[in-house]
């Protein structure tokens, strides 16, 4: 078998893609469906290589499958204005930016939570009081706005116990 013509563990291991994924990949048209031997059994170029490549390094970043569809129709049309990829890009860095901002909030909470802790007993631990439904005496640092969880409670399926 030659360097552009690779079977799905080949081409897994080349890319560091689970098997499954790259069967996911091709079920939902991110990448083409490739050849067949006369045994049945996928082949892939380096079509296949480069496109698959260029899908886990934009998973890695943190784009969504939705914007990695978007990119690679952009990256298909080599003449247009990279306008495009530079507003998707700059979307997804606003997002990442938010969850930066939001993870800091959560350090700063749970610091200061840790901090008010006096290490004696769980009866006055501050941070069982702070994580405790009753209002405590630490002010609650407030994350960018989420959409509100469904406030009612979830039915349960037949077999299913209450907190599972």
């Amino acid at each position: 078998m030659s360097e552009t013509s690779l079977t799905i563990g080949a081409l897994a291991k080349k890319t560091d893609t689970k098997v499954e994924t790259i069967r996911y990949y091709e079920r939902i048209d991110l990448l083409s469906a490739p050849g067949r031997t006369s045994g049945n059994y996928r082949i892939y170029g380096a079509e296949h290589l480069g496109r698959l490549s260029f899908i886990r390094r934009a998973r890695d970043l943190g784009f969504s499958i939705e914007q990695v569809r978007e990119l690679l129709s952009l990256a298909d049309q080599r003449s247009r204005p990279c306008a495009g990829v530079d507003a998707i890009a700059r979307q997804h860095l606003a997002e990442v930016e938010r969850k930066i901002a939001d993870l800091n909030a959560m350090r700063r909470e749970l610091s200061t939570i840790i901090d008010k802790c006096g290490r004696n007993v769980i009866a006055d631990c501050r941070i069982i009081e702070a994580l405790s439904p009753m209002p405590g005496k630490l002010k609650r640092v407030p994350l960018s706005k989420k959409p509100e969880a469904d406030p009612r409670p979830r039915r349960l399926r037949t077999g299913q116990r209450a907190g599972v």
